[in-house]
């Protein structure tokens, strides 16, 4: 199975996925590392596991959802034994500009947490897969990373490393004290407008706001974010798909708000 959200155009997206082995080869393969941290088990039996990526200095890698300048990441996890689903954590990502262009990652170390459910619950997961990345320096290349871990059915120590991470991902809305998420859409010649009015406390310093659809065919531009008060605003352009349709169910979006404190995660809006 694959648990990703894709922003890159499709025909981009297949050629990775069709990339045969000399991927493998890459001359930039050692610029960065990946280990399973095993976790533990929880009293519903899923297990909580971590994705390490170490990468070489300067360089970085992207979140689910990369930016105007990023590759998505992409998880493969068919060659797995015992797994009925994994979810992935995302801990809150870093806000890059590069030459005008906005895009959202990681650099140094991060762990990203797994959630694992298994299909046989008392028995051991055999963790198998791909994992391709985008890793950028003063260069943007793909990498094909193999991942394999054998997650114990015992219950096992918490792990402080993934613990830390699961506590870096972005607050909710209650948590984040959201008290109404509003949007309001417009015709565009190459799409749609969107005006997201946010009701929360400032996230700290610069804000920056992250609008995702759960469609791949629809391209959401670097939104432009301003306070007035205790409301944020974030204003963007949602890319029509080939046909140039767009039917936008707002309670299926997701808004992110990346600040210096903390981020916040926001689950769909109301018309406004």
């Amino acid at each position: 199975m694959i648990a990703s959200r894709f922003s890159l155009p499709f025909v981009l997206l297949s050629l990775l996925l069709a990339a045969p082995a000399p991927l493998s080869a890459n001359p930039y393969e050692d610029v960065v590392s990946a280990r399973v941290l095993p976790g533990w088990r929880e009293a519903d039996g899923r297990q909580v596991a971590g994705l390490e990526l170490v990468l070489e200095e300067g360089w970085k890698t992207y979140w689910r959802l990369p930016g105007s300048a990023g590759i998505p990441p992409v998880f493969d996890w068919s060659a797995s034994d015992n797994l009925a689903g994994v979810e992935i954590v995302w801990p809150s990502p870093a806000v890059f500009d590069q030459g005008g262009l906005r895009s959202y990652g990681y650099h140094d170390r991060v762990i990203l947490p797994l959630r694992i459910a298994a299909e046989r619950p008392g028995a051991p997961v055999h963790l198998a897969g791909r994992v391709f990345l985008g890793v950028c320096k003063n260069v943007c290349v793909p990498l094909e990373l193999e991942i394999s871990a054998e997650l114990p059915a015992g219950a096992g120590q918490r792990d402080a490393r993934v613990a830390a991470a699961l506590a870096g991902r972005p607050y909710t809305e209650d948590e984040g004290r959201v008290s109404r998420a509003t949007c309001h859409v417009s015709p565009d010649p190459k799409g749609m407008r969107i005006e997201a009015r946010l009701q929360m406390p400032s996230a700290g310093g610069r804000e920056v706001a992250v609008i995702e659809t759960p469609w791949p065919e629809l391209m959401v531009a670097d939104a432009v974010t301003r306070r007035e008060g205790d409301t944020l605003i974030a204003k963007a352009l949602i890319h029509a798909p080939m046909s140039g349709a767009i039917h936008l169910d707002r309670s299926a979006l997701k808004i992110t708000v990346l600040g210096q404190s903390y981020a916040v995660e926001i689950d769909g809006c109301e018309a406004g």
